[in-house]
């Protein structure tokens, strides 16, 4: 039997639920508090856009805590999006080292 995966979780989402809900701010709020359009806060709310490096500097210095989570967990949700998308391609495209045992 197949396992099955949960599907991966957009950092918007995880700024949407953990973040700007339960601390009361608005997205206009926030994209005014860290000088960026509020169209860029509102299409990552959205799972529109990601999150790119300025925007990890920003979050991180407004909520206090390192950019590098947003940029982990952006980069993560990538990675899992990609691996469903070119699982079955990998395995037929991508011949896997061996190690040289002579």
């Amino acid at each position: 039997m197949a396992k099955k995966r949960l599907s991966p979780i957009h950092p918007g989402e995880i700024l949407e639920e953990e973040f700007l809900k339960p601390m009361g701010i608005s997205q206009y709020r926030l994209a005014k508090d860290i000088s960026v359009p509020p169209r860029r806060i509102n299409e990552i709310v959205h799972k529109k856009r990601s999150i790119t490096a300025d925007t990890a500097l920003r979050l991180g210095r407004f909520f206090g805590i390192p950019p590098q989570f947003w940029l982990n967990i952006q980069s993560r949700y990538d990675l899992e999006i990609t691996e469903d998308l070119l699982s079955d391609r990998l395995e037929k495209e991508v011949q896997v080292l061996e190690a040289n045992t002579a």
